[in-house]
């Protein structure tokens, strides 16, 4: 076990110019004592680790040292041709890249490692669409993938009800979500209301307000700025179309269409914690209606399967301060999409859930309740 951290250790320090000893034990999951002690081992060992002293120290390997111990295990190989997404890869552009790079990673992988590609594959595979649906890929999303990587600015055209919309962008990472591909980006010159750069920091109030989210299936062209302003044009068809519902924080708003070719990435930016938080707002932004149910015993255990889990969590805590009636059954508030939405939410509780309110919606179910005693009945 220590083996395998003072191992880690050296590869850190390798990759870096320097560390800290608070960083150092954040990504080793131990104490700074615990790092201070590793660091001591691995100086009496032979390996050159330098402490460098003061509140900007930390700790370095000196005269270009680099360690020999790159060897992988079986379950690191395994492990790491588990790491691609072949079918993303593909859609990105990026299959030729991926396949030279595992070609050249098994090249160099002991004999004994060397059938780690095939293990894998024959036990693991992702398929990241849902079912039921086709989810082809954005014919632009190469040239967004490249700006990327490249952290090139782009002006991106996009559909807008029954209009076009061009809007220069920062693109900072993409989004693989239930097979339908989002951009991240920045739009320049936008900070948090009241905020310099400066002053953003990644967990502070507002500090991804200046980020949006797009769904690449919506644009219609991307142009790389090569200068001030001015790129190659990738096109997919018509200037108009429909609303396109572009998802987690979607924007809308004119482009600029100038500025640098390359822009600086905001290095406390967390492309997954980002979407994670714009990701719970749009699921709570289209909650946007109530009901009051009455639930069964087996309707409480059935809530969260038929509606959104959170709001059927949130709905259920709600209702633990009043308990259940005589019956046993509890009346929650549920916050739902529409009502029509949840007609066919709640009819998939039967006669667990009772509609309280409102009272349209308990007409519908009862009108419902009617036609379905006339079809299984006595006598039907």
């Amino acid at each position: 076990m220590r083996a395998a951290r003072l191992i880690k250790m050296v590869l850190l320090l390798q990759s870096r110019p320097s560390m800290t000893a608070a960083e150092l034990a954040r990504e080793l999951e131990v104490s700074e004592r615990t790092v201070t002690r590793d660091a001591q081992a691995l100086s009496e060992a032979g390996v050159p680790v330098y402490a460098d002293r003061g509140r900007a120290g930390g700790y370095r390997l000196i005269g270009g040292y680099r360690t020999r111990l790159t060897g992988l295990a079986r379950g690191e190989a395994e492990a790491l041709f588990l790491s691609g997404v072949p079918g993303a890869l593909r859609e990105m552009g990026l299959e030729d890249a991926a396949s030279a790079a595992r070609l050249k990673v098994s090249a160099a992988l002991l004999p004994s490692l060397r059938d780690a590609p095939r293990t894998a594959a024959q036990r693991f595979h992702l398929d990241a669409p849902g079912w039921f649906r086709e989810a082809p890929a954005p014919g632009l999303l190469p040239a967004v993938a490249d700006a990327v990587w490249d952290d090139r600015r782009v002006v991106a055209r996009y559909r807008r009800g029954d209009t076009e919309v061009e809007r220069e962008l920062e693109p900072y990472g993409l989004v693989l979500k239930a097979g339908v591909w989002y951009l991240c980006a920045r739009v320049p010159g936008q900070e948090p209301s009241g905020q310099e750069p400066s002053e953003r920091g990644p967990s502070g109030a507002g500090a991804h307000r200046a980020y949006r989210v797009y769904r690449i299936d919506r644009f219609t062209a991307v142009e790389a700025v090569t200068g001030a302003g001015v790129g190659t044009t990738a096109g997919t068809g018509p200037t108009s179309g429909p609303e396109p519902g572009t998802g987690p924080g979607s924007d809308s708003g004119p482009g600029t269409g100038s500025g640098p070719a390359r822009f600086v990435r905001d290095p406390e930016f967390d492309l997954p914690a980002f979407w994670a938080e714009r990701a719970e707002q749009f699921a709570r932004s289209i909650l946007r209606a109530e009901v009051v149910v009455r639930l069964s015993p087996e309707g409480v255990r059935a809530l969260p399967h038929a509606v959104d889990a959170a709001a059927a969590r949130e709905a259920l805590a709600g209702a633990d301060g009043a308990g259940a009636d005589d019956d046993g059954w509890v009346t929650v508030t549920l916050a739902v999409e529409s009502e029509e939405v949840a007609r066919t939410q709640l009819t998939a509780l039967g006669a667990e859930a009772e509609v309280l309110a409102p009272a349209s919606l308990r007409e519908w179910f009862a009108a419902r309740a009617a036609r379905l005693a006339l079809l299984y009945g006595p006598g039907a």
